[in-house]
């Protein structure tokens, strides 16, 4: 049973989140700040961390810099709907990925599923190998799911789980268009809205990462007003 650690000030975040992923098997331990966290962390810590970016004492973007000095634990921010400076200065600092708020909780668990399988991955702990969680090879990308690992020509390219979502979903089939309502349903579920232009941050930011490897990288085209394609030469 993985231990979750929930920071959030808004106690009814942490309550109804609390009970989806307990109903889920996971155990569960609340904070209400980031210092009482950190207060907690240093008698053992978690296997993963779900943390609220604003909050009173202690922030998120404190916590994540303190657990940063003593673990590699996987770390999801929660944002708030206009928080994207947060968001690249908290994947800067070492978070994993982040979810908005408001979001459905099927979308949180299934973020936290994708971060532990990585981390059991990195650890040699055996994972189901599925089509799902096949290394795919694509030219010169490769993508390892378990791992959730990606490498362009050799080198290594850090993705959160939504980047790495959507370099997959195109990938897997090479010159097919991908329209921006697949691509969200790839990234996002049902019960949360997002419009265009979120996909399209998040194409721009993994397109910035991927350039980070090969400054030529080209492999994602834009088709204006329909989609994305990925171009396998």
């Amino acid at each position: 049973m993985s231990k979750i650690a929930l920071v959030d000030d808004d106690r009814n975040i942490l309550t109804s989140v609390a009970m989806t992923l307990e109903a889920e098997g996971f155990e569960v331990e609340t904070y209400n700040d980031g210092q009482a966290a950190m207060d907690a962390f240093s008698k053992g810590l978690p296997d993963m961390g779900v943390f609220d970016i604003k909050m009173p004492r202690m922030d998120g973007m404190d916590l994540l810099q303190r657990v940063r000095q003593k673990s590699s634990m996987p770390v999801i921010f929660l944002t708030s709907k206009d928080d994207e400076i947060d968001e690249v200065l908290g994947l800067r600092m070492g978070a994993d990925d982040y979810v908005k708020k408001p979001f459905s909780q099927r979308l949180l668990v299934e973020r936290i599923r994708a971060l532990l399988r990585r981390q059991e991955a990195i650890s040699g702990d055996a994972v189901a190998e599925t089509e799902d969680t096949k290394v795919m090879v694509r030219g010169d990308l490769k993508m390892d799911p378990l791992r959730h690992a990606v490498s362009w020509r050799g080198s290594d390219v850090s993705l959160t789980v939504t980047e790495f979502l959507l370099l997959q979903a195109l990938a897997q089939r090479p010159g097919f268009v991908k329209s921006r309502d697949q691509l969200m349903d790839v990234a996002y579920d049902d019960q949360v809205y997002v419009d265009d232009r979120t996909i399209d941050s998040h194409i721009k930011r993994l397109r910035k990462k991927m350039r980070g490897a090969d400054p030529e990288f080209n492999a994602i085209e834009t088709l204006y007003g329909i989609g994305y394609r990925y171009n396998e030469d």
